[in-house]
């Protein structure tokens, strides 16, 4: 079954929030498009709205949303997703995926679009292993 690693970003805040999604509830993403809007209760975030913003698959090839589809094509790119040119007017060809979200996926990232009435941060409680060692009491 697949298993995604989603990356859910608050525009309130500016943190990210990483979450590991697997077997029902990454078959709830599976089919949906880059740009989308789905119900963050189905990845266990009641209450939350989520917009799909992007991805990339397990060779870290990302994933366009004004690309239909969910295969990868060569595209001659210019300034956009998936090449950032280093020099002006300088085009290269490159591999990018389509819109639509597979069991290929590795990571999905999502935006909050709608808050719920729980705080963000109470879904993401850091344990104590998770600590960066500058927090930990030192000796």
């Amino acid at each position: 079954m697949a298993e995604f690693k989603v990356v859910i970003s608050d525009p309130k805040t500016g943190r990210a929030y990483n979450m590991n999604v697997a077997a029902g509830q990454a078959g709830s993403l599976i089919g949906k498009k880059v740009g989308t809007e789905i119900d963050a209760a189905t990845i266990g975030m009641a209450g939350y709205t989520l917009k799909i913003t992007g991805g990339s698959d397990r060779i870290g090839t990302p994933s366009r949303g004004d690309l239909p589809g969910a295969g990868r094509k060569k595209l001659l790119l210019a300034e956009s997703i998936g090449y950032h040119q280093d020099a002006d007017g300088k085009r290269r060809r490159k591999s990018v995926r389509g819109n639509e979200i597979t069991a290929d996926f590795v990571q999905i990232n999502a935006a909050v679009s709608k808050y719920g009435e729980k705080p963000i941060e109470s879904f993401f409680v850091k344990s104590a292993s998770e600590e960066k060692p500058d927090e930990k009491k030192r000796r």
